[in-house]
């Protein structure tokens, strides 16, 4: 038996599992990722904190293993996309901690510049341009939008405030990037960033598959501070022996939702996946086609591999097991399954409405002046109905997204796959099939990011030939069956929702 390690680390969880050549985890180990709120709106990691639970982790799911470290044949690394560390490159010292992709601080700066005349002048010109050329590039540049969560204002901020680092990064001695940099160069000495984490950065220009020579001119963004862009499946180095007592090869490094999409075996035109975890990320298989979206639907690179390169449209709600984990720290549960328990002793939420919008909402409003919040509550609503009022609007949400991409992309699905740890709740999985009108198909493991570093790492180290071989892993546990009378049934209800979410819209 042939075996791979796959270390993934999100916003919530870090984790690692040891598989073998079945995709079958043989050992597990994770904890709790330890988010840092120094003060309203930031949210940091402390990056030894990092590297110790990393190391940590990924020791205790071998020892679990039972396993010699030399029967590891390669590691594949996922992480959270767009949080962002600068460091020393000569002394390997952080000059932060990392900027996580929930932090709020550059926020005005992103408001700034989107209303300002420079940012103006750019979509206009692209408008004009587009309207003679037709070239894609110039349409995407006609709306072109910073978010709060993309690396782009937040760097800026950073080589702003963080005492010497403009100065460092001006001599070429500071560097950045994401937790995936940071853990690689950690483990290799090497500065780089594959495809799909870079195309996620707002930096990263996926027409020239080179980092946006705009950017760097328009916030004088030093070339030395870049990380080298490298394919998503190759030769990383080798891990050092800290991490498992003898050096080992990663094979794969890569963002956490392109590892989900391809865990979840969307590897053809046309596949189709949901998220469910901290935020819902809802990622559509667009082939060698880079899509353009004027609704707020992201274009992104999935992943290349030598000359097969995959791109992929994305729709994302940031506020996901953020709202089920604000229900547990309000203590309003003990455990996330009451939420599920609650919310199905009621046959409606009695007109109660909740809009998840703990950081703003994104497609197809793109308002990050949104606030969260009830409407609805009156004398006859009970604790049952505000907790199916706030799993309701989760679906909601993610239904507004796919209308989107039905819209935009012109394709039509007939299943979508789900993973994350929202998606073992049952009352939102049926609720989002019977809502979108198609099958939702849930694996034997929800942990999708796992797997697609597992599968192209061990397809890099030869431990699977194709991507059909690792087709065949991949079990089906449940299929939730669209019901059209439920659908029916909550035609006023989503409409009043969505009159409800215009309410909080611009709050801030």
């Amino acid at each position: 038996m042939r075996y791979i390690a796959s270390l993934d680390v999100g916003t919530t969880t870090l984790r690692c599992h040891i598989l073998d050549e079945k995709g079958q985890t043989v050992a597990a180990a994770s904890e709790k990722v330890k988010l840092l709120y120094p003060q309203a709106g930031y949210v940091e990691i402390d990056p030894d904190w990092l590297w110790n639970t990393v190391l940590r982790v990924v020791q205790q799911s071998l020892k679990e293993s039972g396993l010699k470290a030399s029967q590891i044949e390669t590691l594949g690394i996922s992480t959270q996309r767009c949080t962002l560390i600068t460091w020393n490159a000569e002394t390997g010292v952080p000059y932060h901690n990392f900027i996580t992709w929930k932090d709020l601080r550059a926020k005005d700066l992103v408001s700034e510049w989107n209303r300002s005349f420079t940012m103006g002048a750019l979509r206009l010109g692209a408008k004009i341009l587009y309207r003679f050329s037709r070239n894609k590039r110039y349409l995407a540049a006609s709306c072109l939008q910073f978010m709060n969560t993309q690396m782009t204002l937040r760097l800026v901020w950073a080589l702003e405030n963080i005492d010497g680092l403009r100065k460092d990064a001006e001599n070429g001695k500071a560097v950045f990037g994401g937790v995936d940099s940071w853990l690689l160069y950690k483990m290799t000495g090497r500065h780089v960033m594959d495809v799909s984490s870079a195309s996620a950065t707002g930096l990263y220009d996926p027409f020239t598959m080179e980092w946006g020579v705009w950017a760097q001119k328009l916030f004088n963004l030093p070339v030395t501070i870049f990380p080298e862009v490298v394919d998503t499946s190759g030769d990383f180095g080798n891990a050092t022996a800290e991490l498992f007592g003898v050096e080992v090869p990663i094979g794969c490094s890569m963002a956490d939702q392109s590892a989900s999409l391809y865990g979840s075996a969307c590897t053809k035109f046309g596949d189709i996946k949901l998220t469910m975890g901290t935020g819902s990320f809802l990622n559509v298989n667009t082939g060698d086609e880079l899509r353009v979206s004027l609704s707020g639907l992201y274009p992104l690179l999935g992943w290349k591999i030598g000359s097969e390169k995959v791109y992929i449209f994305e729709g994302a709600s940031n506020d996901t097991g953020a709202v089920i984990e604000w229900a547990g720290y309000a203590e309003f549960i003990k455990k996330p399954g009451d939420l599920f328990d609650l919310a199905n002793s009621v046959k409606d939420s009695d007109g109660v409405y909740f809009i998840p919008a703990f950081s703003g909402l994104q497609a197809p409003f793109n308002n990050q002046k949104a606030a969260a919040g009830f409407i609805g509550i009156k004398p006859t609503t009970e604790v049952a109905h505000v907790f199916r009022a706030m799993l309701e609007s989760l679906v909601f949400r993610v239904l507004q997204i796919f209308e989107t991409v039905e819209r935009e992309t012109k394709l039509s699905f007939k299943t979508i796959k789900v993973d994350g740890g929202v998606s073992n709740n049952e009352f939102v999985m049926q609720l989002l099939a019977d809502l979108t009108g198609v099958e939702v198909e849930r694996s034997t493991s929800t942990e999708m990011s796992i797997l697609g570093t597992a599968f192209l790492a061990g397809l890099h180290q030869g431990i699977w030939s194709d991507k059909e071989d690792i087709k065949k892993l991949r079990k089906v546990e449940r299929v939730f069956v669209p019901n059209k009378e439920v659908r029916a049934a909550y035609e006023n209800v989503y409409r009043d929702w969505k009159m409800a979410v215009q309410r909080f819209i611009d709050w801030y």
